[in-house]
């Protein structure tokens, strides 16, 4: 129960530990289990996202830490096989299912620099008010979910959105044209919600989370762009996805992991470009 948090770090961490149990019981090497822990978070998040690239990449920059030939084989290897068997069993698994296509000139990869930025802040924003939260419940462990779990229902009473976390959002963000306030009021209830949850003790990640909010935060750039600026043809749903990948590796890091889960998920290598700086 992860209130307005996300399950991908509770499966990952799942996902390490069974490898880790399996190297354990061949006595590896410390750096062939950390290869092998790897390949188990790996192998979780290709499936999740339907991405073997950017499971791959998770593997290296987030669990072992560096790129390597010997490494590169067996952490591909997993994350392709997890892929494989997500497609088997569950054909429409939740991903990052935006529909967007886009339609960038050359300054937006300019612009998507500045986006780059503002996510970089309002990620420190965002991280140091967990912390904060954290520091104001101050009650007993048992109080604290009731307690966060009581407020993050409040805010959901206001906008359902900011409920576990945000796959039929983030999806729903992409495919209708919101108005310019709903996007707004999602994305600072959805900060707030965040921030109370793991500050009050749930268990949960914000990756996800982060790529709602960042969803939503390049949405309304755009928007607002585009009406001060109307002859920059800003495309909102193309700084979704800019905004998204920009803001999740504020939070959790891993650009190459973001860059390729972008290009996996869209197809679009111009756009992916616009990610990637």
């Amino acid at each position: 129960i992860g209130a307005s948090v996300g399950l991908e770090a509770g499966y990952t961490q799942i996902a390490s530990g069974i490898a880790s149990a399996i190297g354990r019981s061949f006595r590896l090497r410390r750096s062939d289990m950390r290869v092998l822990v790897g390949c188990g978070a790996a192998a979780a998040i290709a499936g999740a996202f339907g991405a073997p690239l950017g499971g791959a990449f998770y593997g290296f920059e987030l669990i072992i830490g560096s790129y390597s030939i010997a490494s590169l084989a067996p952490v591909g290897m997993a994350s392709l096989v997890g892929y494989l068997t997500a497609r088997v069993f569950t054909p429409d698994r939740l991903g990052i299912e935006t529909g967007a296509v886009s339609n960038l000139a050359v300054h937006d990869v300019v612009i998507a620099a500045f986006v780059g930025v503002l996510a970089a802040v309002f990620g420190i924003v965002l991280m140091r008010g967990v912390a904060a939260c954290e520091k104001l419940f101050k009650v007993k462990p048992a109080l604290r979910p009731m307690i966060g779990g009581a407020l993050v229902g409040l805010l959901a009473i206001l906008s359902p959105q900011v409920m576990s976390s945000g796959h039929g959002a983030l999806h729903l963000t992409g495919i209708f044209k919101l108005p310019i306030a709903t996007i707004a009021l999602i994305f600072v209830l959805k900060a707030i919600a965040s921030m109370i949850s793991l500050g009050a003790g749930f268990r949960g990640g914000l990756f996800f989370a982060s790529l709602l909010l960042g969803a939503l935060g390049g949405q309304l750039f755009a928007l607002g762009l585009g009406a001060i600026l109307p002859g920059l043809h800003i495309d909102p749903d193309s700084y979704a996805i800019i905004g998204m990948c920009a803001l999740s590796v504020s939070v959790i890091g891993g650009p190459l992991t973001m860059t390729f889960i972008a290009l996996e998920t869209t197809g679009d290598l111009w756009l992916t470009t616009a990610v990637l700086i």
